[in-house]
């Protein structure tokens, strides 16, 4: 076995600890006065919205008069539990995030790993893989609408030119769905590329040149050291990814207006058609907080999930 002495400066000293593990009491003071501000502005603009969705899902309240109407109880939840559009909404967020999750999250592995290993333009390839990611949906759903509209567009026109039968990209589910996954793989993916770049640069190298002088090829390196190191960061960008499919609207409401006929329309854009054009504020916060809860419920199997995976199993005792 071939040993390679480590070029890696030496670690910090772990923190000062007290004997009942905890950190001293000047460093609790200053890490509570570092997060007050963020518990300030999250107490002001996610907990304060929270308890007053949650007051007005048992209101019979409207975005046209002032005041929370009359109390209805959980009846705005009922019809909410029965609406079969709500339910269709819920399953196109679900058809959503089984689509596009398992592609953004490959991908994503795959392209950071062969950005890290070329020697040349690596900056530039990080950069032009990232660089979508901070363009407004607006501008995307522009570009992408020009590209698919049909006759003039550039993806129509390309497929005219080899002879192939077009896609209706607008005017059809499928072609819409196509259209919507397209877009947002070429949009956001480079996020879980930056995640993933980030992770590769931890990864210690002369662990790969140990393995290299070992004879182990390029291939069996990213399958046998690569992958397996970045196994926590594949762990939170699949929950992440999940989470954001999950919450899917801007561009689907910008691209197809969740048509045709509401065959693409997410959860989210279900609440915002009931809020703000039916103006049904009570039955929107109440479609907001059942769904608020799945959302939850999934964060919490996950975490869950996670803490079994990290418990060391206990060892076995000799018979």
């Amino acid at each position: 076995m071939t040993t390679v002495a480590s070029t890696r400066p030496a670690r910090r000293p772990a923190p000062v600890r007290t004997a009942r593990g905890r950190p001293p009491r000047s460093d609790r003071r200053a890490g509570l006065l570092l997060s007050t501000p963020f518990l300030v502005v999250y107490l002001l603009f996610l907990g304060g919205p929270l308890l007053m969705g949650i007051v007005l899902s048992f209101f019979n309240t409207t975005t046209v008069k002032d005041g929370l109407g009359d109390w209805v109880g959980v009846s705005n939840y009922t019809q909410v539990l029965r609406d079969s559009l709500f339910w269709d909404a819920m399953w196109h967020s679900v058809l959503f995030t089984l689509i596009t999750t398992p592609l953004l999250v490959v991908l994503a592995l795959l392209f950071a790993v062969l950005a890290s290993r070329i020697r040349r333009g690596r900056v530039f390839y990080r950069l032009a893989f990232f660089a979508p990611y901070v363009v407004p949906s607006s501008v995307v759903a522009l570009i992408f609408l020009w590209m698919y509209t049909p006759q003039v567009g550039l993806l129509p026109k390309l497929f005219g030119a080899v002879g192939l039968p077009v896609p209706d990209f607008i005017g059809s589910t499928s072609g819409g769905w196509t259209a919507v996954v397209l877009m947002t793989l070429w949009w956001t993916f480079g996020f879980n590329f930056v995640l993933y770049t980030a992770a590769i640069q931890d990864v210690p190298p002369d662990v790969y040149e140990a393995a290299a002088i070992d004879g182990a090829s390029p291939w069996q390196q990213i399958r046998l050291i690569t992958v397996p190191l970045l196994r926590p960061t594949t762990g939170l960008v699949l929950i992440l990814q999940i989470l954001a499919s999950l919450k899917v609207f801007d561009q689907i409401y910008l691209l197809l207006g969740g048509g045709p006929d509401q065959s693409t329309r997410p959860v989210i854009e279900y609440i915002y058609d009931t809020g703000f054009t039916s103006y049904r504020g009570g039955y929107g916060a109440a479609a907001t907080m059942v769904y608020f809860v799945i959302i939850v419920a999934i964060s919490t199997a996950w975490y869950v999930l996670r803490r079994r995976s990290a418990t060391p199993a206990a060892p076995r005792t000799a018979a």
